[in-house]
């Protein structure tokens, strides 16, 4: 959302994207990124732009054939394989942004290490569900929490594993 967060915040998801050894995209997002960040000008000279430009890039799809943005992977196949086979190389982060179904189907196959949710204080009436409606509870350890001085807010989580309830 276009000034959302104020520079704190920008600094942080500036910061964060340059942390990334390689970025992980669904299909959607892709065609998103690619549009913008991969090919105009302007986009790929801005701080994000530089670090998504400069690291290699991966997308999960079966039906892509020809991936129009530079150092652009398909993964097609045994997903949880290859996936596992990136996080396990040395080095950075392997960073994944939106994504929706992506991040459902790799929550529910244990391949999350840790997620940032920043929360812009709109409410819209659409859009994509970012966690399963169906499957099994999932519990996280909050690792880091703020808020900017315009209400936008930022929390980093680890999975921890099935939630234990109270029982009645």
């Amino acid at each position: 959302m276009e000034g959302a967060g104020d520079d704190e915040t920008r600094t942080f998801i500036t910061q964060t994207y340059r942390r990334a050894e390689a970025f992980l995209f669904g299909r959607p997002t892709y065609d998103l990124f690619a549009g913008s960040w991969g090919s105009i000008g302007r986009m790929r000279a801005h701080p994000v732009g530089v670090a998504l430009n400069e690291a290699p890039k991966y997308v999960a799809s079966t039906t892509l054939t020809a991936p129009r943005w530079e150092d652009m992977t398909v993964l097609r196949g045994d997903l949880a394989a290859a996936i596992s086979e990136l996080k396990a190389k040395p080095g950075g982060e392997l960073q994944m942004h939106g994504s929706g179904t992506l991040t459902r189907w790799l929550l529910e196959n244990d391949l999350v290490d840790e997620m940032t949710l920043i929360v812009v204080p709109v409410i819209l009436g659409q859009g994509t569900r970012p966690f399963p409606e169906t499957g099994p509870d999932l519990a996280l350890d909050l690792v880091e929490s703020r808020v900017d001085s315009k209400g936008v807010t930022i929390q980093v989580y680890r999975p921890a594993g099935r939630p234990r309830y109270a029982r009645v």
